[in-house]
């Protein structure tokens, strides 16, 4: 695949004009549109419009009382007569992104190079974005709007709407599944991304987005530290290449910084919505990773690879069988059932087969776990035939188990999980 990370060199050596007129010529939407499909799915699985409507009728949430009495009471409001300058700025972000929607602008005195933004939960109410104070001894003008459209991109986006709804389901301390919470990791990132194209539509300054980028991660002044912007993007080049040669994961809410510039110069400067798109798969691949390493791949294809063969063995592939494969595909994938679609559409053997020696192979260790799982996908229905006990007597034996070895192995998962099924006992 063609890579982009020199792009932004090119890019800097054209003029401003040159640069805006190129960018109105192919200006991109600012959407993804994975983070807006995973964000209707998790709405939709989390029965966000009935939870809503309850919600606007006991209106039980304070979250917008609370944060509107903080930033009264412990910050300053911008406000044109107090500030004109910051207030001009604001306004002038506003303006470019065609945001018409009441904000309240705050800035906080806080030594954290940081901002954020808060919906509004009444339509009568405006919108809160806080600029730390921090912010305004490191960031140049353009700097600082890229960061202000940045907040304004989050609440074009609608982000804030989602994560309240997240948070009364699932309040803190309780336990989100495994496969939602990667799920909400990456539109959280994704929507990060799209916040980020807001913030260069804001400002149309490729260098000075990438520059806050590293205030914002260093809390240095470059310019007094004699950093210049080749050697900043010579690194961030380096180390993208980590995350992209399998060895780093991104598993913050934010993505890594490596992928956030080169998504912003992938925006800025590709010639096409193909050639972009082409780029922004290969950085939301590196999002799209669960576990670390050769092993976990191996993992994933013998838990879906052996799943299906174990539900097969009766002829009755049950429910409860493929949600018991789901379920420990999700420990490692986004995507669960797209992966064991993929599988089951290639030579399942083949692929369980190899998972197996692969797995053996770097970790012979794991043979317990193996056989677990395999008797955990038999009785997942409740059920034990004849043919799935001899299925799991043979694969035993061709890992190195006994024949008593496996009986321990499945009498103990018996007296464990074992429930006789609601149908043999009416």
């Amino acid at each position: 695949m063609e890579k982009n990370n020199l792009n932004l060199f090119s890019w800097f050596s054209k003029t401003k004009e040159e640069c805006i007129e190129e960018h109105q010529l192919h200006s991109f939407n600012p959407t993804l549109e994975l983070e807006r499909n995973i964000g209707k799915q998790i709405y939709d699985a989390l029965q966000g419009e009935i939870v809503e409507e309850v919600l606007r009728k006991i209106k039980i949430s304070s979250h917008d009382a609370y944060w509107r009495s903080a930033m009264e009471g412990h910050s300053l409001k911008v406000e044109q007569e107090l500030l004109p300058d910051v207030y001009q700025l604001c306004q002038e972000v506003k303006a470019k992104l065609n945001f018409e929607e009441a904000v309240d602008f705050y800035i906080t005195g806080d030594s954290s190079v940081n901002a954020f933004s808060l919906a509004a939960e009444d339509q009568d109410q405006p919108h809160i974005v806080n600029i730390n104070s921090a912010l305004f001894d490191l960031m140049s003008r353009d700097e600082l709007k890229f960061v202000i459209g940045h907040e304004l991109g989050h609440l074009i986006n609608k982000d804030s709407a989602l994560g309240r709804l997240i948070r009364f389901v699932f309040p803190p301390e309780t336990n989100i599944p495994i496969s939602l919470q990667y799920k909400i990791r990456l539109h959280d990132q994704l929507a990060e991304l799209v916040a980020d194209r807001y913030g260069y539509i804001a400002v149309e300054n490729l260098e000075a987005c990438v520059t806050a980028f590293f205030k914002m991660a260093s809390g240095l002044d470059l310019a007094k530290m004699n950093v210049s912007i080749d050697a900043l993007l010579a690194d961030n080049s380096r180390r993208l290449e980590y995350f992209l040669n399998d060895k780093g994961l991104s598993h913050a809410s934010h993505p890594v910084n490596p992928i956030r510039v080169q998504a912003l110069n992938l925006y800025a400067t590709c010639s096409s919505e193909e050639k972009l798109q082409e780029g922004m798969d290969e950085l939301i691949s590196i999002l799209l990773k669960v576990g670390d390493g050769e092993l976990d791949e191996h993992m994933a294809k013998f838990i879906a690879s052996a799943g299906i063969l174990v539900a097969n063995i009766d002829d009755q592939v049950s429910e409860d069988e493929v949600k018991r494969i789901l379920e420990t595909l999700a420990n490692l994938k986004v995507y669960p059932r797209q992966f064991l679609d993929e599988i089951v559409q290639g030579d399942v053997i083949e692929i369980f087969n190899n998972a197996i020696q692969s797995i053996l192979n770097i970790n012979p260790g794991m043979r317990d776990g193996i056989l677990t799982y395999m008797i955990g996908i038999v009785m997942s229905d409740n059920k034990i035939s004849r043919d799935e006990l001899d299925f799991l007597y043979n694969f035993g034996a061709n890992i190195g188990f006994s024949e008593m070895e496996v009986a321990n192995a499945i009498a103990l998962t018996i007296q464990k999980n074992f429930v006789p099924s609601i149908e043999s006992i009416c």
